[in-house]
């Protein structure tokens, strides 16, 4: 049984997501690659937010991993975006 604090994080994260979708709707801006980078950001600012303050449950410290691999999209997103507005002959 999740406890409060999971619990509480993944209302959080949800609510965050959810929060997203909309406001890339109603801007007309929605696509995965913002979605994901704002998911991802979200994802950072709760992880901090609903952080313990003295003991890190065994749940939060499998987080790092998920935290390393969002870092890794988001390098290839940023990477492929950059080799886009590039010109051709560079590289």
């Amino acid at each position: 049984m999740p406890t409060h604090r999971r619990r509480r994080f993944i209302h959080g994260q949800t609510a965050w997501m959810l929060a997203s979708v909309l406001a890339l709707t109603l801007l007309g801006t929605l696509t995965v690659e913002l979605f994901f980078v704002l998911s991802l950001i979200g994802f950072l600012v709760v992880t901090e937010l609903t952080a313990p303050f003295a003991v890190t449950p065994q749940w939060r410290t499998r987080l790092k991993w998920l935290i390393g691999l969002g870092l890794l999209v988001f390098g290839a997103i940023v990477v492929r975006r950059i080799i886009e507005i590039l010109p051709s002959g560079v590289l």
